[in-house]
């Protein structure tokens, strides 16, 4: 004989059950890409095939730039020479800088480890890593959106900016002299302990060429 405090369990027991299940089969939820949130961790390899971690660089600045060579808003900032010299300065300061080259096979902008290690070797480009993203994982795990797109990353592994390299969104090499440089700006600030003033902007530049999404 079933008692009446088996059947009143077994109806309380029952939703709390069906609520574990569905927690525990529902999928995880990305990372909120917002500057004051911990940056949203990724492993991805670079041009030699070596694993790049983000934790692995906790207590050093990261900057994330979104990268195709053969977008003309790309090319502004690297046939000026702006962009590699915000390279070598946080360079000099224990930054370490990753260009992302999310561009899916066949889109415009994509590069294999060889092609991508020539073309830092002819702009005269010093990140620390060049990632291959070709899957767009990375890519569209901090919703990347153009070339450039920008992220600097803290010490803590708080994302501090994100959004356009600078004020000026056009391919036109004469801005850059009198551009507001959002992450030179963002840099500064971390290395001197300071509030960054502006934490985020709207990127500009071509979008990024992800493969399609497979449904």
């Amino acid at each position: 004989m079933i008692s009446s405090f088996s059947i009143a369990s077994r109806r309380v027991l029952a939703p709390a059950l069906a609520i574990g299940l569905a927690l525990a089969t529902a999928p995880a939820v990305q990372a909120e890409v917002q500057p004051g949130k911990p940056a949203p961790e990724f492993t991805a390899r670079d041009t030699a095939g070596k694993e790049v971690k983000l934790s692995d660089l906790r207590g050093k600045t990261v900057v994330l730039e979104w990268t195709n060579h053969l977008c003309p808003y790309t090319v502004k900032h690297y046939v000026t020479g702006n962009m590699q010299a915000l390279q070598k300065d946080a360079a000099k300061d224990g930054v370490v800088w990753l260009t992302v080259a999310s561009s899916a096979p066949g889109m415009q902008g994509h590069v294999n480890g060889l092609e991508a290690e020539k073309l830092s070797a002819d702009r005269n480009a010093a990140p620390a890593n060049v990632l291959l993203d070709p899957e767009g994982t990375v890519g569209r795990l901090y919703e990347a959106k153009t070339t450039p797109h920008m992220f600097v990353i803290d010490p803590a592994g708080k994302l501090v900016y994100m959004g356009a390299i600078d004020d000026k969104p056009t391919s036109n090499t004469a801005d850059v002299k009198t551009a507001r440089n959002y992450v030179r700006e963002a840099l500064d600030a971390v290395k001197n302990g300071t509030p960054i003033k502006t934490a985020s902007t709207r990127a500009y530049g071509c979008t990024v060429k992800y493969p399609p999404v497979r449904s």
